[in-house]
């Protein structure tokens, strides 16, 4: 996956991470946007822990003008554990119906009336989801990694 290629053009950044932090590998998203806080400090870019209510974002997502909207979900798309998938949100993958109420293909469709922007899935494939249940060793790893390298990226661009 050549995530230089998805940041290189843009000029002002809103990542999204999304899930629930209390249903095991949901938290991906979470996990990943709590972990890029600490490692991103530009003005440039914005950081949301949205939880399992991304629509409830779009009025500060579109307040900050971005040309790039990156959204961060488990999502399961049949792959191997812990496998990274990079996707169109308006597309199959953003139709899922996860943890969350709308599905991310409206809440796209939405925020395209409101901002000029690209948008971007960056989904991992969970094992467990069960109410209550810890991340698995490999969920914490890939969020870790995932947040790694986005914040290298990011901090290395003027």
């Amino acid at each position: 996956m050549e995530l230089e290629k998805l940041f290189q053009n843009a000029k002002r950044v809103v990542i999204c991470g999304i899930g629930n932090d209390i249903r095991g590998d949901d938290a991906f998203g979470v996990l990943v946007a709590k972990r890029l806080k600490e490692l991103i400090k530009k003005e440039n870019v914005l950081v949301l822990n949205c939880g399992e209510v991304p629509e409830n974002y779009t009025g500060r997502i579109a307040e900050f003008k971005p040309d790039l909207v990156v959204f961060i979900d488990a999502v399961d798309f049949g792959g191997k554990h812990g496998e990274l998938v990079v996707a169109d949100p308006e597309g199959t993958l953003g139709e899922a119906v996860s943890t969350h109420g709308l599905p991310l293909k409206f809440i796209t469709r939405f925020m395209k009336t409101m901002v000029n922007a690209e948008f971007i899935l960056i989904g991992c494939q969970p094992r467990l989801m069960g109410l209550f249940e810890e991340p698995t060793e490999v969920i914490k790893e890939k969020a870790e990694l995932l947040a790694e390298t986005i914040a290298k990226i990011l901090n290395s661009q003027g």
